[in-house]
């Protein structure tokens, strides 16, 4: 169950908020629908229901807040707008990398796949999928974690009647297990066709909070929709035999060969249409709009015409084959307006008929039913609504245990770092351009065997490398910042320190590689060009290589704590940037002012303080260490990824507390 209480958004610049007090309660087992127009604020609510966006209000699943839960992805399934995925990462490695975010096995993965019909497109990569498997994929990934309550955002938006209604029936399987379904829509009819329950929201506000009876009783206008080449005549004597039998039928002249007649039944179109032996090409009952200016989405400014009718043998369009329906889908509580459209969508075909049989002069026999007839059988041979259905299958239920150690984000990090290639072009760019630089600065000379060997000009302030390791490391948190479920601060992958150390350490291992690689290609691209001279390793290559090795590890730490402290790739690199070009300044002149006392003979007293000899000699180690972070870069370097933990860790306890 789910409760919002008091949801505001805070208010624009001289513009109300978009949601202003809106309060509902979404119940288990059933399918809520929040009804609006575009702008009325639909997603606005679902954002501060999930905590992604601020305002005031709060909202209970199940009695608990969203950040009182202590994993969210096994709780509420979202689906936010379009499926925020790599467009180059595949359908089953996307999945897989969620699996880990939620700890859940990721052979969950392929259970999914198969539920949703997506098992033949596995491989296929996000940005080639259609609109109608991009919705699948979504809902997919809604359910990966078995939850118990699933938000969806304009789920049905630009999806076919088939697709809408192997969606639906989803949705309503969902709830048919104790699920809460809750759905946006701006499309009325498909509101009170699908859904239990209608919220409807106007301008921010709510204005109505009914059951989809109610909802279709006092808010929809019931219509019968007419085709025919005869429209103006048509509409003409259906006007004529109303105001005759004093009855209050309104009929509107539609785009092409269409009419509306509100008012008036089914039946009694079509009997005026076979008295006067006029052809109709479609005869069926329909649900109208909730009047002016209401329901102006992509969806409700014309009824749809590919809607499939909700009558037995409606064949599943899952590529995962569900089989056929040999029963009439689920009796909801949509009450008698949905139940009149679903009759009239099946009379509809011999009204037609029979005004065809009187064009052609065929009498009628005497035992023929009329469309009105045919209405009543439709009516009565209706099975109740607590027959047993068929209803689409849904993934089998998982047990899941708490991950507290960071094993399952490092699955997670590994499985996001290695599914696009990103990385490895960043790799094969940084060692192209430090293999290219390297030679023109042999060519040119003046250098530094240690700078040339890293490819490292003295005008630039950092080398390609450490450049490139800053990038893989702001990149880190790229996914969480497109997918609200893995947000830095809710959903599956909150904001903790086990995920903080798994993208640590990926990135130190990722700098280590590409440390190692851009020295050993530099090296042998300058031996094959110039010869064995430049490929002489120094004599102090120990130091050198601690420096260089820190040097490019600092930079992904750098790279990996600013993004995710400033939520932005681009702030990632740009501290990278400005270690060496605002801290190192500043650094430099703190060692260069007046100082009464030096650190001569640190390693000796080093040496003293730790009273005993370490193995392997590392003491060596640790003051090769201290030399690194005595010099400028190093100092400035250590100063920075300290000041940016720090407001990682301050900022994650403050939101904890909060």
């Amino acid at each position: 169950m789910i409760q919002a209480i008091g949801l505001t958004s805070d208010p624009r610049k001289e513009l109300p908020p978009a949601v202003d007090d809106v309060s509902f309660e979404a119940h288990a087992g059933r399918v809520t629908a929040l009804l609006g127009a575009s702008g009325a604020g639909k997603s606005t609510v679902l954002r501060l229901m999930l905590e992604l966006q601020p305002g005031r209000g709060i909202t209970y699943f199940r009695g608990r807040p969203l950040h009182r839960i202590a994993h969210p992805s096994r709780e509420v399934g979202v689906l936010l707008g379009d499926l925020p995925g790599h467009p180059a990462r595949t359908v089953r490695g996307y999945l897989r990398m969620l699996c880990a975010a939620a700890g859940v096995p990721a052979r969950r993965a392929d259970e999914v796949l198969e539920v949703v019909g997506l098992v033949s497109l596995r491989e296929e990569r996000l940005g080639t999928l259609s609109r109608g498997m991009d919705r699948r994929l979504g809902l997919a990934c809604a359910l990966l974690a078995d939850p118990h309550t699933l938000v969806l955002d304009g789920p049905a938006e630009g999806l076919s009647g088939r697709e809408s209604c192997w969606l639906h029936g989803m949705l309503r399987a969902h709830a048919a297990q104790g699920g809460t379904v809750l759905l946006t829509t701006a499309d009325p009819k498909e509101a009170a066709r699908t859904a239990d329950r209608v919220v409807t929201l106007q301008r921010g506000r709510l204005v109505a909070d009914q059951d989809a009876a109610d909802f279709a009783r006092t808010r929809l206008r019931p219509r019968v929709a007419v085709r025919t080449p005869h429209a103006s005549r048509f509409a003409s004597l259906l006007t004529k035999e109303a105001r005759a039998a004093h009855r209050s039928v309104e009929v509107v002249r539609e785009s092409g060969n269409r009419l509306s007649v509100y008012g008036s039944t089914c039946a009694d179109v079509g009997e005026t249409a076979f008295r006067h032996g006029i052809l109709v090409h479609q005869l069926a009952d329909e649900i109208g709009d909730m009047g002016p200016g209401a329901g102006v989405g992509p969806q409700s400014a014309e009824p749809r015409t590919d809607e499939v009718p909700h009558t037995p043998d409606v064949e599943f369009a899952a590529a995962g084959g569900r089989g056929r329906r040999t029963t009439p889908p689920p009796a909801s509580d949509s009450g008698p307006a949905t139940v009149a459209a679903q009759e009239a969508s099946a009379t509809a075909p011999s009204a037609s008929a029979e005004v065809a049989q009187a064009r052609a002069g065929v009498p009628r026999p005497a035992d023929a039913p009329t469309a009105g007839s045919a209405a009543q059988a439709t009516a009565t041979s209706r099975p109740p609504a607590s027959a047993a259905v068929a209803l689409p299958d849904l993934p089998p239920p998982i047990s899941v245990r708490p991950a507290p150690s960071p094993l399952r984000p490092l699955r997670y990090e590994l499985r996001r770092a290695v599914g696009v290639g990103t990385s490895f072009v960043t790799g094969a760019a940084v060692l192209v351009v430090s293999a290219l630089t390297a030679v023109l600065l042999a060519r040119v000379g003046h250098t530094p065997q240690a700078r040339l060997m890293a490819g490292w000009p003295q005008q630039f302030p950092l080398p390609p490398a450490a450049l490139g390791a800053g990038l893989l490391g702001a990149i880190a948190f790229g996914d969480e910042f497109r997918h609200p479920a893995l947000a830095a601060d809710r959903g599956t992958v909150p904001r903790r320190l086990g995920l903080l150390a798994a993208k640590l350490l990926v990135a130190t291992i990722t700098a280590l590689v590409l440390a190692v690689l851009t020295v050993g290609c530099v090296t042998e691209v300058l031996y094959l060009v110039y010869g064995p001279e430049l490929a002489e390793v120094p004599a102090d290559w120990l130091s050198l290589s601690a420096s260089w090795i820190g040097l490019i590890v600092g930079c992904a730490w750098a790279g990996v704590l600013a993004a995710g402290l400033f939520r932005s790739t681009s702030a990632g690199l740009a501290a990278v940037v400005a270690v060496p070009i605002v801290v190192v300044p500043l650094v430099q002149k703190v060692f260069e002012g007046p100082s009464v006392r030096t650190a001569a003979g640190f390693p000796l007293r080093l040496r003293e303080l730790l009273l005993s000899q370490w193995p392997f000699g590392g003491e060596r180690y640790l003051e090769a260490a201290a030399r690194v972070v005595a010099q400028p870069v190093g100092g400035a370097l250590t100063l920075s990824l300290t000041a940016l933990l720090c407001a990682y860790l301050l900022t994650t306890l403050r939101g904890r507390v909060r």
